[in-house]
């Protein structure tokens, strides 16, 4: 939840960022003092939004993307890269039952939590969302500002029913014994035959 709220609250910066760009005034002078803001880069060539050079967030967007496809039952994979989050759409059979799908995306979930760059990965096995997020990560890669895909984004991130990997954890054990204790009290709860209540007192006082 901390997740989509922090993208949620980008997005409607962005928004504003672009509200603002917009009212500035036309004139050469200020032209030529926001043109650094509108090209949302530091003189360094990071991004403004990612904190991430252009090649530095493709490399990890395909870093993302080949390990996920190393995961069985994974047939492609598409990620977009948010700062420290990254939108991670899988690819399966369309014949998979939806407990299998369900098991997929727990393993590949697994794997990106345990891979540092993969932390805050969301993944989503939707074909729909799989498909929007494939464009949008082939736009940026083409050099497009991911500052452009915000409102889709967030609109795809309303739909993804999450499986945040900080949130997976190791699967009980379900084919552990009973509880021994139990055991014991069931034990100390069994009626026993007891020898002295089927003893009967003769009348001369003679058992």
């Amino acid at each position: 939840m901390r997740i989509w709220l922090c993208l949620l609250l980008m997005a409607s910066l962005l928004a504003g960022c672009g509200t603002m760009s917009k009212k500035a005034s036309p004139s050469p002078q200020n032209q030529t003092e926001n043109t650094p803001r509108v090209q949302s880069t530091n003189q360094n060539g990071t991004s403004k939004i990612t904190g991430l050079s252009k090649n530095e967030q493709i490399n990890r967007q395909t870093h993302l993307e080949e390990l996920v496809k190393h995961v069985e039952g994974v047939k492609g994979a598409h990620c977009v890269v948010l700062g420290n989050t990254a939108v991670v759409a899988i690819d399966v059979e369309g014949n998979l039952e939806r407990a299998r799908v369900g098991s997929i995306k727990y393993t590949v979930a697994e794997a990106l939590r345990k891979d540092p760059q993969g932390a805050n990965a969301i993944v989503t096995a939707d074909l729909d969302l799989s498909h929007r997020i494939s464009e949008i990560g082939q736009k940026i890669k083409e050099g497009h500002p991911i500052s452009g895909f915000a409102t889709e984004l967030a609109d795809i991130m309303g739909r993804i029913v999450p499986q945040l990997p900080k949130d997976t954890k190791p699967r009980a054990n379900t084919n552990q014994p009973a509880n021994p204790i139990n055991k014991l009290e069931q034990k100390t709860t069994t009626p026993k035959n007891d020898k002295t209540k089927e003893m009967k007192i003769a009348p001369d006082g003679k058992s």
